[in-house]
């Protein structure tokens, strides 16, 4: 029963990154965030210089990891971000980690 309320709160999202976020440890500081705020999922580069995020938990945690991928760190300068939500059924993630640039 408690497994069902929780899934019930779990949402995910896809969310895309534009601007100076690559070459810069973009995605081990997202790794680092997502670990703090408890969010599972993963992030990757992309070829068009862009960086790609799933990510998955409770609508409060993924609000503060989307808000940190807007403001990025202080060496990232993002334009823009692209939030699409992630409609059930979903994978659900046992972690957050760093993948291969697509």
């Amino acid at each position: 029963m408690e497994d069902e309320q929780k899934d019930g709160m779990l949402e995910t999202r896809l969310v895309r990154v534009r601007g100076i976020v690559q070459g810069i440890g973009y995605r081990e500081a997202c790794v680092r965030h997502a670990h703090a705020l408890g969010v599972t999922g993963w992030v990757r580069n992309r070829m068009d210089g862009s960086v790609e995020a799933m990510v998955q938990g409770s609508p409060e945690q993924l609000a503060d990891m989307c808000s940190w991928l807007s403001e990025g760190m202080s060496a990232a300068l993002v334009d823009g971000l692209e939030v699409t939500e992630v409609a059930p059924p979903f994978a659900r993630f046992e972690h957050f980690e760093r993948l291969p640039t697509l």
